[in-house]
């Protein structure tokens, strides 16, 4: 499955990807929002391998695509849409970008396609995001696209042992439709 805007392809996670996730993964400036740190070559392919294996369900209920630059086809990061199961009618939305490219609003056009391909063809009720209050891009991301915040989930994650609060952010059908008339 093939998504697209002016600047970015949206395409499905290939075996490859794996060397061009673990660049970004382990920069610092990535993992500054991730329990995480230290990425491995096998954290990359076994990541890049969770997408790959979602590929296959029948009938579909995860999608994460492989973000790349239109013109190069060079993969600079992902983004997806994940029910909790097939018949769900509501989705959770993410994406991660490699800090090079931060501040092009890349992360908008990648949202604005999500949010059309879960309403117009998964016929969602609701796509809803969470992040991590602190981080600012992912706060104005989820503003920009026309998200609510429903609610803040107060120290339930914690990065390196500093604990931060979590904001839930989502957007109706409804709502969407008449952002977009």
């Amino acid at each position: 499955m093939l998504l697209q805007t002016e600047r970015l392809l949206l395409r499905e996670f290939t075996q490859a990807d794996w060397s061009a996730v673990l660049a970004y993964q382990s920069t610092p400036a990535y993992q500054r929002f991730y329990p995480d740190v230290g990425r491995t070559e096998a954290d990359a392919r076994a990541f890049v391998n969770n997408f790959l294996q979602w590929q296959q369900e029948k009938p579909r209920w995860r999608y994460q695509w492989a973000v790349a630059l239109q013109k190069q086809d060079k993969l600079i990061g992902n983004c997806g849409l994940r029910k909790s199961h097939a018949d769900a009618w509501e989705a959770e939305i993410g994406c991660e970008l490699a800090p090079e490219y931060w501040g092009r609003n890349y992360p908008f056009e990648m949202g604005r396609l999500l949010l059309r391909f879960g309403f117009t063809e998964l016929g969602l009720h609701r796509i809803y995001a969470h992040c991590i209050a602190d981080n600012r891009g992912a706060v104005s991301l989820a503003q920009t696209l026309g998200m609510t915040q429903e609610g803040r989930l107060r120290e339930n994650v914690s990065i390196r042992g500093k604990w931060h609060d979590t904001l839930v952010y989502a957007i109706l059908q409804q709502e969407w439709e008449a952002k977009v008339e």
